[in-house]
């Protein structure tokens, strides 16, 4: 859980992310070596061979992992306030967004400013289809698919297929 006592310091980390966003988002799309090396310094971790194409948002950055052969189409927006971890072979469709913040129900609570957030964790394999929602605390298993257009509330086990409003398995990947 983390309070408006530190958003001065949170503020300031996200204004530092949004800039090198930004920077990335402005580079020319063929200038490959500048772009990853962008977003070597703006992720937490990440692995030799990646791409992530423009435009890509983040609130931290420091709090996303990445592994090796990740790939995101456009529009990849990650509000990272806490861990999101994606394993190797990861395929991300446009339009995708990872959410990590959970804002309290009740408004007196929501006003005061506290704020929890839980972490993401998307196993290896793992291909996630265009215009998909992942929302705080969810783990998505190894070898599964997200169909487009979902929203994925809660956890996916591995080699499945999942789809929908709210995301449900459908069938087993043999």
């Amino acid at each position: 859980m983390y309070s408006s006592e530190n958003e001065k310091k949170q503020f300031y980390e996200r204004m530092q992310c949004k800039a090198l966003c930004h920077k990335y988002n402005s580079v020319s799309p063929e200038m490959l070596g500048i772009r990853q090396d962008l977003i070597k310094r703006l992720l937490g971790k990440t692995r030799s061979i990646f791409l992530i194409e423009q435009p890509f948002m983040c609130d931290y950055g420091y709090n996303i992992e990445i592994g090796e052969n990740f790939y995101s189409n456009h529009n990849l927006l990650i509000l990272d306030a806490e861990k999101v971890v994606f394993g190797d072979n990861v395929l991300i469709g446009p339009n995708c967004s990872f959410f990590t913040s959970v804002h309290p129900l009740a408004p007196e609570k929501r006003c005061s400013g506290i704020i929890e957030a839980k972490p993401l964790l998307v196993g290896s394999n793992v291909w996630i289809c265009g215009n998909v929602t992942v929302l705080p605390g969810v783990k998505i298993g190894n070898n599964s698919v997200i169909g487009a257009g979902s929203v994925v509330s809660k956890d996916i086990p591995e080699n499945v297929l999942a789809v929908g409003i709210p995301c449900k398995v459908i069938k087993s990947i043999d």
